[in-house]
């Protein structure tokens, strides 16, 4: 089994940089780490970084998750080779351009571009918000499914997710004691739905919520509360029509022997306890 230790970063292709950096500081609230000239590293927390926008296709999109050590990713690569998943193992310069020791990249069943990665870089400077949103780190990953029964299966059995709790078919995955780490939502394409950063307080979520709203930010869910993990939320669009979250108050599996899923209906009070729906667009 794949053990999979928390998720790492996002990597997003951007035909529009300037714009896409200029949306991620100025209203999501990330800090520039460093800049290249292809390339953009964004940080939330303590990490190198946690965002990377690159000069390419925006469909262009991987999520990276970290592994214990380079034995665990040999294993890791072997597996995935002996279950018919194509490896990709990350040269130098590749190492250097995702500031990890190694590297590797695979698709999952949907198609979704995966890397798995080694000695992700720390950062000994403080984070620095570029506005006050609030923000203390990046915490999860939305993806695209085209049969959550299958990917389920994949990333439970092939890897060390375990399902906190079930929306109709589709599962909210944990690979720590954190409510979730994965989200996956039903598409007819593979890709990241969402990208995910706790903030402080509930205040930060409304503060948000008016600050975006001004300045007319597309608010595609909330405020509201997720009956499953618990956390009080808000989903709004940036660049490239990449949805962004904030959120607070994710609920933690304390007691790994004794946590049951639960089964909740496909339906919106499923989605939000306070009675906001989502829009069409954020469904699919």
């Amino acid at each position: 089994m794949i053990e999979l230790k928390d998720v790492s970063y996002a990597r997003l292709g951007t035909r529009d940089m300037a714009s896409a950096v200029d949306f991620a500081t100025g209203y999501l609230g990330l800090e520039v780490a460093e800049k290249t000239a292809s390339a953009t590293y964004l940080r939330s927390d303590e990490r190198g970084h946690t965002l990377c926008y690159f000069e390419g296709d925006p469909a262009e999109q991987t999520v990276a998750f970290e592994v214990e050590d380079e034995e665990a990713l040999h294993l890791a690569a072997d597996t995935l080779d002996r279950l018919g998943h194509p490896v990709h193992v990350g040269s130098p310069g590749e190492c250097d351009q995702r500031k990890v020791k190694r590297f590797i990249r695979f698709r999952d069943p949907t198609g979704n571009s995966i890397e798995l990665v080694v000695r992700p870089e720390c950062s000994g400077k403080r984070y620095f918000a570029t506005r006050d949103a609030g923000i203390t780190g990046f915490s999860h990953i939305g993806l695209y499914t085209t049969d959550p029964v299958r990917d389920e299966k994949f990333w439970t059995e092939v890897c060390n997710a375990r399902v906190s709790d079930r929306v109709g078919d589709i599962p909210l995955m944990r690979v720590n004691e954190i409510h979730h780490t994965i989200a996956l939502l039903v598409s007819d394409k593979p890709g990241i739905q969402h990208i995910n950063h706790q903030v402080q307080t509930n205040d930060d979520i409304l503060r948000s919520y008016y600050f975006l709203a001004d300045r007319n930010v597309e608010i595609v869910f909330g405020p509201g509360r997720h009956p499953t993990s618990g956390a009080r939320f808000l989903y709004f669009k940036g660049p490239d029509d990449m949805v962004f979250e904030y959120s607070i108050g994710v609920d933690a599996v304390e007691d790994e022997d004794s946590h049951q899923p639960r089964q909740f209906g496909f339906e919106p009070t499923s989605l939000c306890k306070w009675g906001t729906k989502p829009a069409d667009r954020f469904r699919r």
